[in-house]
């Protein structure tokens, strides 16, 4: 089953590229929704070369496609705007209550990592970069090196709660899950971190994606090894499968499921976001290019 899967992925389409075309120079961490008309929306993390590490992440792009292929930027929050100092991973999501977008991030402060969230809008061209709130706090430190913090949101409501899955940043990188009645005060699971290192992905385990199935969800991570070359940043892809949105089951516990096409000394394949779309999926992920530089890719599973 999974090598006819992977036959989806050696041909994609470059959705967005860095700024620049030189070693990192990122455009990546996309996340994606469809809007109750049918557009798509993208919000992207942004990265330059020259700031200092953890801090390169200088705008979260905000993109729009009638078709999920072809995206136009309508929206720029940019780290001076919001007052921080920088961003990763965004999580833009709907309110199936209200149809109102609202959109995460996440950014360095002087404790840690934490989770920020910007006020609703009725549409991502109109978020305000200025009316931005902390929503979970990093944990105390642990006294190592590692900066500790929560960082890389994906966001999504199932079974009755909103669930945000992140980076928990402690002695190594790992899978913590949270649940909210209204996506604003967050409960720790019991079980953190949900998914542990181990096998391919002894280095960095991180969440990516949860996509809901007929029984059950698609959990989608990313994770590195020791012996790879910068495990920090060359981050490959595994699935794994969850009945319960807490208890997770790896599926690929040998070996990456998949990684960048076009390798330099990196393989990345990371930060990928599975939509739904009609009867098949897309699969929007940042991938290495082989000098360095990151881009976002569409790949497409058809039904």
């Amino acid at each position: 089953m999974f090598d006819v899967c992977k036959n989806c992925f050696r041909e994609y389409i470059t959705v967005l590229e860095p700024d620049r075309d030189a070693p990192d120079w990122w455009a990546g961490a996309p996340s994606v929704v469809r809007a109750p008309d049918g557009a798509f929306y993208m919000a992207a993390r942004m990265r330059e070369a020259l700031s200092p590490p953890g801090q390169r992440g200088f705008e979260i792009r905000l993109l729009h496609s009638s078709d999920g292929i072809h995206f136009e930027q309508i929206h720029t929050i940019t780290r001076e705007a919001a007052g921080l100092k920088g961003f990763e991973r965004p999580a833009l999501v709907v309110d199936p209550n209200t149809a109102r977008f609202r959109l995460y991030g996440c950014t360095p402060t002087e404790k840690g990592w934490a989770i920020i969230r910007f006020d609703d809008a009725d549409d991502p061209a109109h978020i305000n970069p200025a009316n931005v709130r902390t929503i979970l706090e990093p944990p105390a430190p642990h006294g190592l090196l590692l900066t500790p913090g929560y960082k890389d949101p994906f966001i999504l409501q199932a079974e009755g709660k909103w669930h945000m899955y992140v980076i928990g940043i402690d002695r190594v990188e790992r899978v913590h899950h949270f649940t909210s009645e209204d996506g604003d005060r967050w409960t720790a699971d019991p079980r953190n971190p949900i998914f542990d290192n181990g096998g391919w992905h002894n280095f960095y385990t991180r969440p990516s994606c949860v996509l809901p199935m007929s029984l059950g969800y698609l959990f989608v991570y990313g994770g590195s090894n020791s012996t790879w070359h910068d495990p920090n940043y060359n981050i490959a892809t595994g699935l794994a499968y969850t009945l319960d949105l807490s208890t997770i089951t790896d599926l690929t516990p040998q070996e990456p499921f998949l990684i960048s096409t076009t390798p330099g000394r990196c393989q990345t394949w990371r930060y990928s976001h599975w939509l739904k779309v009609d009867n098949g999926i897309n699969v929007y992920a940042e991938c290495a290019r082989p000098n360095g530089s990151n881009e976002i890719r569409l790949f497409h599973i058809p039904g």
